[in-house]
């Protein structure tokens, strides 16, 4: 789904970057409210608030290290993780979109994969849209569905499968106002909505999976699951009313889950298994994007991309013949920088937000009255 130089225009790449510019301004402070949130104690033990920037790291480097495992979907066309939907239920929407957002220019950067100029077409169609229509659903869904562990996977399998055709579809409606060949885009938009439908369902499941993997052990780190516990009713002259929060009502951590340090250990040998040893056997057909853009003529003006002699330009180590050993290097580089840069960012959101609480406790008539 990334999408290369030259596939939309000047005019409207130009835009989308504006665009993707200004939904990674709110995020950023709507992520220094999520990282305090997440902070808080809660359900099963709350979590440290110097720990809150390298969980969301973990989640960036999770991320590219799941997208690099294309998986077949049709003939002769395979599919990854754009992973909105995932950031958005474990950290929070703002937040999310940063972590996908860093994947992606880390993605341009450093391995050549979606185009410079492209930056803002791929940040709004995979970190921007994903994240929006998926967080919105999965709210709407946890809602109306029972309070319960199994509700949440459910929410976010639906939640993520609805995010991908919605990305297809606003990558569409870029290319009808700013694409570069002339070609249907009545037929274009079927393709696209229809290959992404199918790579939906691994992003589905992958979601699920991994959203349901962390409920099991931690669910006071999932973002979404917030609030699951289902409140203890007394019946007080006859009517059923909440009772008080105690200590004691909360529920229960997995004892061998009580230090996030063990979550984030287990999540980041996990990212660098699949970078550095699974990849080797993912899909190499090409994805949805891809394949749509060689069918259509979509590709006819692409561009070769402007870091093309990377060192690691197309999830290889230059100058290391072994393939499987090339691509694996470049896999754990990438997870490697992606954690360092997604918990940097995280942190200095984290720290922003820090200050600016003291400030405003500083400057109060109360703060100054000690």
């Amino acid at each position: 789904m990334h999408a290369p130089d030259g596939f939309i225009d000047v005019p409207v790449s130009a835009a989308a970057g504006v665009l993707a510019a200004g939904a990674i301004a709110v995020s950023l402070r709507g992520a220094r409210r999520e990282l305090d949130d997440t902070a808080r104690p809660g359900a099963g033990g709350g979590v440290g608030a110097d720990r809150t920037a390298p969980l969301a790291g973990l989640v960036a480097a999770f991320i590219f290290a799941v997208q690099m495992l294309n998986f077949p979907v049709a003939a002769g066309t395979s599919g990854h993780l754009l992973g909105g939907a995932l950031a958005a239920i474990l950290v929070g929407p703002y937040t999310g979109v940063l972590c996908v957002s860093v994947v992606l220019l880390l993605q341009a950067v450093l391995f050549a994969d979606g185009g410079l100029t492209a930056l803002g077409v791929n940040i709004t169609t995979m970190a921007l849209t994903t994240t929006v229509v998926a967080y919105a659903l999965f709210r709407g869904l946890v809602k109306v569905l029972p309070r319960s562990r199994r509700s949440v996977t459910a929410a976010s399998f639906v939640a993520a499968l609805a995010s991908v055709p919605a990305s297809a579809v606003v990558f569409t409606l870029l290319y009808a106002v700013g694409g570069t060949t002339d070609v249907s885009i009545g037929k274009v938009a079927t393709a696209m909505v229809g290959v992404h439908v199918l790579i939906g369902l691994g992003e589905a499941a992958i979601t699920a999976l991994t959203v349901g993997a962390v409920i099991a052990v931690r669910p006071d780190l999932v973002h979404g699951a917030r609030g699951l516990r289902q409140k203890l009713k007394l019946r007080v002259d006859g009517e059923l009313v909440d009772a008080p929060e105690t200590p004691e009502s909360a529920e229960p951590v997995p004892a061998a889950a009580r230090s996030p340090r063990r979550v984030w250990i287990a999540g980041l040998v996990t990212s660098l298994v699949l970078a550095g040893f699974v990849s080797f056997y993912a899909s190499a057909n090409p994805d949805g994007l891809e394949k749509v853009a060689a069918d259509h003529g979509i590709d006819q003006r692409a561009e070769e991309h402007a870091t093309a002699d990377s060192p690691l330009a197309d999830y290889g180590v230059k100058d290391v013949d072994d393939a499987r050993l090339s691509g694996g290097l470049a896999g754990v580089i990438g997870v490697g920088v992606t954690v360092v840069a997604g918990t940097g960012v995280f942190w200095a959101v984290r720290r922003r937000r820090t200050a600016d609480d003291e400030r405003s406790e500083t400057s109060s008539p109360a703060g100054t009255s000690v």
